[in-house]
């Protein structure tokens, strides 16, 4: 028997293709609307009250927040991220996800999935608990708003966490509509349009929510962002959040 057998990727291609485009839809995309949204809600434009009171409400999950973390979020990001990497140093081909996309949209969704990965790993560094060993994990539960406000204080910080929402917004609405050929959604010019209209129509509501929410976190005053004074008078009035 001559040549080299094919990879475990190549043998499995079909299967880790589908569970790859799966997850980018459910728990992360999914995950990416509600994170994005929720950070929206600063713009309630009451101090950060309607914010703070989305965080109490994910922290009072208490001790079943860590295993939920990473049973939705983490895992299957890092298997998402994993595969997508494989994919792109391998230039196997994706035949089934990608076979009426423009060169332009083929490589700008490998481009912003590489941005995305890295800005979230410094987006989880910086606020994120597990970023606490490493001189990171500078968001505090109980003062959501301005502990966040005090990261995004920064003109280039908030640049570049406009730079990675973007590209974390169209890695997933331009995957919407790659996951409908995937799962043979959508196989006619005619669907194919269709579906493009909402995926954009999903990437421009996401894409103002999250840049809505850095603005809004660099709108709260300069005394609350520092100190936490108005965080700390929204947590005197709601619940205490877990730690």
């Amino acid at each position: 028997m001559s040549g080299e057998s094919p990879s475990f990727l190549e043998r499995h291609q079909f299967l880790i293709y589908r569970l790859f485009s799966l997850a980018g839809f459910v728990p992360v995309g999914a995950f990416l609307i509600v994170h994005l949204l929720t950070n929206a809600s600063i713009l309630a434009g009451d101090g950060g009250r309607t914010f703070q009171s989305r965080v109490d409400m994910i922290h009072s999950l208490g001790p079943l927040l860590v295993p939920v973390e990473w049973a939705f979020i983490f895992l299957p990001m890092i298997f998402h991220a994993v595969v997508g990497f494989v994919i792109i140093a391998n230039g196997l081909p994706n035949v089934g996800s990608y076979p009426y996309v423009s060169n332009l949209r083929y490589t700008l969704q490998r481009a912003t999935g590489m941005i995305a990965f890295a800005f979230i790993i410094w987006h989880i560094w910086q606020l994120h608990a597990l970023g606490k060993p490493f001189g990171g994990g500078r968001f505090d539960a109980h003062e959501a708003a301005s502990s966040t406000a005090a990261v995004l204080g920064s003109t280039a910080v908030s640049i570049l966490y406009c730079i990675g929402i973007l590209s974390a917004v169209f890695h997933f609405a331009n995957g919407l509509w790659t996951l409908g050929i995937t799962w043979g959604l959508w196989t006619s010019p005619a669907a194919m349009r269709r579906a493009n209209v909402v995926s954009i129509a999903v990437g421009v509501v996401l894409a103002a929510a999250g840049l809505g929410a850095v603005a809004g976190f660099r709108s709260l005053p300069a005394d609350s962002a520092s100190h936490g004074h108005a965080a700390s008078a929204v947590h005197e009035t709601l619940p205490p959040s877990s730690p």
